[in-house]
């Protein structure tokens, strides 16, 4: 039997239309093109002889098969057909009158009417897609006679094809996701958040759901945590080789306060996740509060915020210091009630860590006095400052060699003699995109006497950081373009992520 290569395919939607959708779907079988009563079709099985016979049967036309690659046959029906298509196909086969009561049920009669089981399968199949993806979130989104889904995969927005038909039956699918987050589905008024649990191909994967009402309907996001993807270890992290030196002297100290700063999703968790699994040991008592607890650590104690009973962060570690600990995490220092509680107990003999939302590691420093906390405080507890974000990988099976024009480059990137720069291509492995996950650029800026120095004299952060560069701290944008060079991303998305302070400011007049 002869295989056939799909990847430059255009699908013929007149013939797609001929046959049933949620057969094509389900055994792998798509249409390529017609001649009379006998029609082409790409199978990935093809020994499935009965769902050919069946084929024949519901369109009375003789199939030619050829094999095709299962992956290449879904890509083509998720793009003509919309994720989901033959699922949505059955439910627009109900009668209005199915599809009115489909949308107004409320409770459990979602989750136990007949004619829902489709509207499960719908949530299911939108889901399982978004875990193939690798993505990190899905968003749900109502808009005016509309709805529109897309899946931030290595930290893009990407919008997700659906059938046009989904839209009618956006109240039902914001109601099973619901009572999986265990949620109170008759409440459309207030914002509310909840946790879905599931075990996909025996991997555990962690869901947090946040529904807020919107002008056109309920939104929806979904933060995914795949934990068997996750390794919590500094290796996993992968530092520079100097870098990871001074970060574990950095951790193994006695007492004082560390900080990873970043944007959300720019991997701080994992980060002190990964120290916190370095520098456990029987003699060791450490203990987390975390908003939410996203891994379960062995061997160390943790804690869940709890704000509608009053235990925040700051409450949290007041009661932690009385259970005797020698490390503590803390999720993040977003108020002064918790940099104070933070900055008190590296005081008194406990090493802290925590995240902060800062854009570098000196603007840390600064980020602290303007929230209350005295200059000398800053200077005489906070040990050091690690800043970090994610950069897309460039996909290894396509990304092309080039050779940038000078006009091309930064003035602060500086290419060797004879250097080639890679940027990025597109294939199957990448599903097109030219990248293919995340890596982490790092700033770790070390407290010397000179940076507590300044700290006291309240300067700015411009200040302090050109002191840490001439100390020999190596910048965000300078790591990141050893990351360029190394091949491991692209010039691209090194501006993407870290632009100079000229691009941002041209951008912003």
């Amino acid at each position: 039997m002869i295989c056939v290569d799909l990847e430059q395919h255009t699908v013929d939607l007149q013939l797609l239309q001929l046959f049933p959708v949620q057969d094509l779907f389900r055994e792998n079988v798509l249409p390529l093109s017609r001649n009379g009563n006998r029609v082409a079709v790409a199978v990935a099985d093809p020994l499935n002889l009965t769902a050919l016979q069946e084929l024949t049967v519901r369109t009375g036309l003789y199939p030619d098969p050829v094999v095709a690659a299962q992956e290449q046959i879904q890509k083509l029906l998720k793009n003509a057909l919309g994720l989901g298509g033959g699922t949505v196909q059955e439910l627009m086969a109900m009668s209005k009158e199915e599809i009115d009561t489909l949308q107004a049920a409320a409770g459990d009669e979602i989750g136990d009417a007949s004619q829902a089981s489709s509207v499960v399968k719908l949530v299911n199949e939108l889901m399982m897609e978004a875990i193939e993806q690798k993505a990190s979130d899905i968003h749900i989104e109502p808009e005016e006679g509309d709805l529109q889904i897309r899946f931030r995969v290595d930290g893009m927005l990407q919008i997700q094809p659906m059938p046009a038909e989904i839209q009618r039956f956006r109240a039902a699918i914001v109601s099973r996701l619901k009572i999986m987050a265990r949620m109170n589905i008759a409440e459309k008024r207030l914002p509310q958040d909840g946790r879905i649990r599931l075990t996909v191909r025996g991997r555990e994967v962690d869901i947090r759901v946040s529904v807020i009402p919107m002008l056109h309907g309920e939104g929806v996001v979904m933060r995914l945590l795949d934990k068997s993807r996750s390794s919590l270890s500094l290796q996993a992290v992968r530092f520079p080789a100097e870098l990871q030196q001074h970060w574990q002297k950095l951790i193994r100290r006695p007492h004082g306060l560390i900080l990873v700063t970043g944007p959300t999703g720019s991997g701080k968790t994992t980060t002190l996740y990964s120290s916190l699994c370095e520098i456990r040991r029987p003699d060791l008592k450490i203990i987390t509060i975390e908003d939410p607890v996203e891994y379960n650590l062995q061997q160390i104690s943790q804690i869940q915020v709890q704000s509608q009973i009053g235990l925040n962060f700051a409450a949290g570690l007041r009661s932690i210091l009385r259970h005797d600990p020698d490390v503590v995490l803390i999720g993040e220092v977003r108020d002064s009630e918790t940099a104070t509680s933070a900055i008190q107990a590296s005081m008194t003999g406990h090493l802290v860590f925590s995240t902060i939302h800062t854009n570098d590691a000196a603007s840390t420093f600064t980020r602290l006095v303007d929230m209350g906390i005295e200059p000398y405080l800053v200077a005489s507890t906070l040990q050091g400052v690690l800043a970090q974000r994610l950069v897309r990988r460039l996909c290894p099976h396509c990304r092309v060699r080039f050779n940038p024009q000078h006009d091309q480059l930064p003035e602060d990137c500086q290419l060797p003699t004879g250097h080639q720069l890679w940027k990025a291509g597109g294939c199957r492995e990448c599903r097109g995109s030219g990248y293919n996950g995340r890596i982490a650029i790092f700033e770790l800026l070390m407290t010397s006497s000179r940076i507590r120095s300044l700290c006291m004299q309240r300067a700015d952060a411009a200040e302090i950081r050109d002191e840490a560069v001439r100390q020999g701290m190596q910048s965000l944008r300078q790591n990141g373009w050893q990351r360029v060079l190394a091949g491991e991303t692209s010039l691209e998305e090194l501006i993407r992520v870290c632009p100079l302070e000229s691009e941002d400011d041209s951008s912003g007049s």
